[in-house]
């Protein structure tokens, strides 16, 4: 059967692989370039503050995730209001009353239901 005609990225204009890739140098400064527009963690406001209050207190409050019981917690979440709606609230986001401790798993699973992005984006 034949195939489709390869098709040239618009960024670099090199030729994508079967998986409609381009080149990995213009994959890295596309993620660069995002990357840059998106500002570091502390820009976003997720600094020493949030760190050392927020995530701590979090932590060791939910050592086991609240949401499936079984792994230990690695993520502080905002829960039930996000960060952005503390912060517009004005209330203190950095305390550790306002989250709940996740696994990993739990924690994507959450932030995909909650906040879609890419193609999941409604």
């Amino acid at each position: 059967m034949p195939s489709r005609a390869p098709r040239r990225c618009t960024r670099c204009r090199q030729l994508k692989d079967a998986d409609g890739l381009c080149s990995p140098q213009c994959r890295t400064r596309v993620r660069a370039r995002s990357q840059r527009a998106r500002g570091s963690s502390t820009a976003q406001g997720y600094g020493t503050e949030h760190r050392d209050r927020f995530r701590k207190g979090v932590l060791a409050r939910d050592p086991v995730c609240v949401r499936c019981g079984a792994a230990p917690s690695t993520h502080a979440d905002h829960h039930p209001h996000s960060r952005k709606d503390l912060v517009a609230q004005g209330l203190d986001p950095n305390d550790p009353a306002h989250g709940r401790g996740l696994c990993a798993p739990c924690h994507s699973t959450e932030t995909a239901r909650a906040q879609p992005g890419g193609w999941n984006r409604r």
